[in-house]
């Protein structure tokens, strides 16, 4: 029996389609093996493990005009577009509480896409627990240039997408080799070739394997795109990724297009239930 994989690539605010996604599999009891999330595809990826339906779209229409949600008012403040306390604390342990004990008890493994900034190679975090490892999917959704490098164990840690955008082939050598992926920009767009170099190397001076990963991210990741695409071609993946383009930001703050992008995941995933539930029963 091969293992199932659900592979989650980041975005942002992009990302409240991952979590429409979700919504309808948890709706529709559609599990995994493992979830392999990259960034805000983590994010939503550990609500989809923990069982909480809903909870994506909930908190981000809640809290969308708080600052320290995401802003460049946080950013200013605090050194970090996304504010440390308010997110990754007050949000989870609080406001919005997280049901970390269904996580722990979860047949579901749970990995982190993380960068580390040193080698410049990504790496994939097996979380256990998601208080105890929440700076792991900090480290993960971290943006460069807007966010403090994290610190995890003597390690040193940013965005999971700058070296890996869609680690469906680190899925695989996980060994779970049936994959569904949900990814976040609809089929004809590639990435271009990133134009801030000199900024790079004046903030990442110490750390030139990062500015290399960043300068050659556009060919990872036009490179995943494109091998991703030829899986679905063959059967041997199942995609879901935008049928339509929704001009939303990575800062989006208008609650009607949040909705719309979370909707249109939950669209998507309706329009082809049945083949996912047909090609994960076909598990041999």
């Amino acid at each position: 029996m091969q293992k199932t994989g659900l592979v989650l690539e980041g975005g942002a605010k992009r990302g409240i389609y991952t979590a429409g996604v979700l919504d309808v599999f948890m709706e529709n009891n559609i599990r995994f093996d493992a979830v392999v999330g990259v960034s805000a595809g983590a994010i939503h990826g550990c609500s989809y493990v923990s069982k909480q339906r809903g909870r994506g779209i909930r908190y981000n229409l809640k809290y969308n005009n708080n600052y320290k949600f995401m802003s460049i008012r946080s950013w200013l403040l605090s050194g970090n577009i996304v504010d440390t306390q308010f997110a990754y604390h007050d949000l989870p342990e609080r406001l919005d509480i997280y049901d970390n004990e269904t996580f722990i008890k979860s047949d579901t493994q749970f990995y982190v896409t993380v960068s580390d900034v040193v080698s410049g190679n990504p790496e994939y975090i097996l979380c256990k627990d998601m208080f105890a490892d929440i700076d792991y999917l900090r480290a993960s959704a971290s943006m460069p240039f807007v966010s403090q490098i994290v610190e995890v164990n003597n390690k040193k840690y940013l965005d999971g997408g700058i070296t890996d955008s869609i680690p469906l082939h680190a899925c695989r050598k996980l060994g779970f080799t049936k994959n569904v992926v949900i990814a976040t920009r609809p089929q004809g767009y590639r990435k271009k070739a990133f134009k801030h170099q000199w900024l790079a190397k004046l903030i990442y001076g110490k750390y030139p394997n990062f500015i290399n990963a960043m300068i050659n991210r556009h060919k990872m990741y036009n490179q995943e795109i494109e091998q991703m695409e030829k899986e679905a071609e063959a059967g041997n993946i199942v995609l879901i990724r935008p049928s339509r383009f929704i001009n939303i930001s990575k800062m989006e703050t208008n609650p009607d297009i949040i909705q719309d992008m979370y909707n249109l995941g939950r669209q998507d995933a309706l329009s082809i239930l049945d083949r996912i539930k047909s090609f994960l029963s076909c598990n041999v």
